[in-house]
């Protein structure tokens, strides 16, 4: 059932003020920019008609407390089904954004629609906005599809009813209405169904403990990474930009690290050797037992960039020694595991102390 929403004036007896659809769902980005609170005082606008990679722009983007995206797409002229279909490809091209990504579209949204305000960084801006120290390591774990519109017809509804209740898709809709009473307008809001409100203890990770000592290492696989000549020539990687690459410098010879491949889960541990350098000037053993250049060798990863050619998206190898390596099909993953989307990190969370624990046992290393 459609929902309806209406305001009447009390006096002498009911009178219903009148309902102005006119150009609300035009001027409702503006007003959500301005106080996203009033849709939900958890979240925080980072990006506004943000072009995707997929030829689409979406209306606002916001973040919310947890770290987690919130995809906000207003209805205007578009049909129903245009509408729920475009959100959801906003949805496959969000999930992918990582922390350099997400803070690059911050950055351009303050450009564009805050140039009058002083400066800041995405890390700045979310402490502020919900009175934390730091921002949380791990960003865009999950994400939301929220539908903003004056109305929907019934079949919409009950599509994003039973995405959300059957297929557990984090998808909802908020309904914005504008009555007029003589020369004063007020806005209504209602949502379709009822919104997840984060648990206040829910942050407790965001807050910083002391470090356990072990440091974490993301290893992204594709052809510029190949986690089975990481493990033969002993070494971890990382590239593409600065923000990549960088987060290497943290590691000291003897530092022990745990290997993650996003979405695979745990694959190694070992012990770090050398410091950074580039692919170029990376040297292993062949089949002689020689010292030779690996860009020398036949390898896989044809894709790794060469320092010679741009410094800043070249590849930087780290030597490592392994205690323990797992085939990706033998990946240890937990639910609750510690995951982060930078190359190399030094978490101070729970989850992180939680995560080495675990993995000492199932990798059988002390």
């Amino acid at each position: 059932m459609a929902l309806e929403l209406g305001i009447w004036r009390i006096g002498e007896g009911l009178t219903p003020l009148e309902f102005g659809a006119l150009d609300l769902e035009y001027r409702l980005e503006d007003i959500l920019d301005r106080n996203i609170a009033i849709v939900s005082p958890h979240w925080m606008v980072i990006g506004r008609q943000v072009h995707t990679d997929f030829a689409g722009t979406i209306d606002l983007l916001a973040i919310d407390q947890q770290g987690n995206l919130v995809v906000m797409e207003l209805k205007r002229d578009r049909t129903p089904r245009d509408i729920v279909a475009q959100i959801l490809d906003y949805g496959s091209w969000v999930r992918t954004l990582q922390a350099d990504r997400i803070a690059k579209i911050y950055s351009e949204y303050r450009a564009r629609f805050k140039s009058s305000e002083p400066d800041q960084s995405l890390d700045e801006a979310f402490c502020k906005r919900f009175g934390l120290k730091e921002m949380p390591d791990e960003l865009n774990e999950d994400h939301e599809l929220v539908m903003v519109a004056s109305s929907l017809d019934p079949g919409t509804e009950r599509v994003v009813k039973y995405l959300a209740e059957h297929h557990g898709l984090p998808i909802n809709a908020i309904f914005f209405r504008v009555f007029r009473d003589e020369d004063k307008e007020y806005l209504a809001r209602a949502w379709l169904t009822e919104p997840t409100i984060p648990d206040p203890g829910g942050s407790q990770d965001i807050t910083r403990g002391e470090w356990n000592g072990e440091y974490y290492v993301s290893f992204g696989i594709g052809e510029h990474r190949v986690w089975d000549e990481a493990v033969k020539y002993g070494f971890i990687s990382g590239g593409g930009a600065p923000w990549y690459s960088g987060t290497l410098n943290l590691l000291e010879p003897a530092a022990r690290i745990w290997v993650n491949v996003p979405g695979v889960g745990y694959v190694g541990v070992g012990e770090v050797l050398d410091a950074p350098v580039p692919v170029d000037e990376f040297t292993v053993a062949d089949d002689s037992g020689s010292k030779v250049p690996l860009i020398s060798l036949p390898v896989k990863a044809r894709g790794m960039k060469r320092a010679s050619e741009n410094k800043d998206a070249a590849e930087y190898l780290v030597r490592v020694k392994w205690l323990k390596t797992l085939p990706l099909n033998q990946a240890v993953k937990e639910k609750g595991f510690f995951g982060n989307q930078n190359t190399v990190a030094k978490p101070r969370t729970p989850k992180w102390s939680h995560t080495v624990e675990r993995l000492k046992k199932r990798f059988d290393v002390q």
